[in-house]
């Protein structure tokens, strides 16, 4: 699983990247997780609004940082949705 963290490198989108590790530790599931801060990698996904998450190359999150708990489910929505 790869998983991308899109903004410029504010603290938001930092946290969402400490989150986002946190949430696969408690699922017991590991993934590379890239943080992407190229404004135009950024446009180049689609992102509209930051922090943004991707998963395997699907946007799945935009605009806001959500709780651990709330990143486990949809880490495991995107893997269900993958297979």
């Amino acid at each position: 699983m790869n998983i991308d963290v899109y903004g410029p490198g504010c603290a938001n989108c930092k946290r969402l990247a400490q989150q986002a590790k946190e949430a696969l530790a408690n699922l017991g599931q590991e993934a590379e997780i890239t943080k992407v801060e190229d404004v135009m990698a950024i446009s180049d996904a689609g992102v509209m609004r930051t922090p943004a998450l991707a998963i395997d190359g699907r946007l799945v999150l935009q605009g806001r940082v959500p709780g651990v708990t709330e990143l486990e489910h949809i880490i495991k929505k995107a893997q269900l949705q993958g297979k």
